[in-house]
Order: C-alpha cells, then sequence, then structure tokens
C-alpha cells in the first residue's frame, strides 16, 4: 500500500489514493485540482522516500469536493457575582477533498484513484391521460 505525508495548514496529514479528508479552508472553487508540493514522505510498496524538509519533485494532487464548517463551538465568559457574562460561538471552515494522485520526482505515479462518479437518476414524469367515455 502506497501513501504520503503532506502538510498543509500548519498539520501532516498521511493520505493514500482516493481517500477523503476535512482539512483547512482552501481558497478554490469546488471541483478544482489542487496540487500539495510540501510532501515529507512518500512510501512505495517497495521504496520509502524521507524529505529534509520535503521531497524535491513529489507532489500530491487532489479534488476539492466541497467547502464545509465545523460543528459550532461555544465560547462562554462570566465573573461571578458582576452580573456579567458573554456567549459567543464559532464555526471553523474546512475544505473537503478527496486524493487523486500521489506523482514522485519526474513526474512518476506511484498512486492513482479510480474515480468512479455516481450517475443521477433521472426521474420522468409519466402522465396518467384519463380517457373520458361518453354515453
Amino acid at each position: 500500500m502506497s501513501f504520503a505525508i503532506i502538510e498543509t495548514g500548519g498539520k501532516q496529514y498521511k493520505v493514500s489514493a482516493s481517500k477523503i479528508l476535512e482539512i483547512e479552508k482552501l481558497n478554490a472553487k469546488v471541483g478544482e485540482t489542487i496540487k500539495f508540493k510540501n510532501v515529507l514522505l512518500l512510501n512505495d510498496s517497495k521504496s520509502t522516500e524521507i524529505g529534509s524538509p520535503s521531497v524535491e519533485g513529489a507532489t500530491v494532487e487532489a479534488k476539492l469536493l466541497d467547502n464545509v464548517k465545523d460543528r459550532t463551538i461555544l465560547v462562554f465568559h462570566k465573573r461571578r457575582r458582576k452580573h456579567s457574562r458573554k456567549k459567543n460561538g464559532h464555526r471553523q471552515r474546512h475544505s473537503k477533498i478527496q486524493i487523486t494522485k500521489i506523482l514522485a520526482k519526474g513526474g512518476k505515479v506511484i498512486d492513482e484513484a479510480k474515480i468512479t462518479e455516481k450517475k443521477k437518476a433521472v426521474k420522468e414524469d409519466k402522465k396518467v391521460v384519463k380517457k373520458e367515455v361518453k354515453k
């Protein structure tokens, strides 16, 4: 099993092909391909490359699926006996991505996702026509 370790948004993620994960928000449109060039480690079924600090020429490609918000975090401050309290909420923004390719030096493909897009079922409106019989 081949995988890579990338760094984005100040965090490190272990990724493999076709994996879906949530990372810090990226400024990109839904459906765009994103390239991560800060690859810290590459692992193939045969060898492992460790970067110092990153592997030169290695990239990881991903497709942006959606920009989402995390659950609400409540921030509550109260000072006792002062009749003072403050309540705030916060929702962190995330980007949901799917890893499509892991590329080594020179553009050699280590792992590639087999993306199968679901076909949307088209519902046909069937209208029932009633025939009136005259007597």
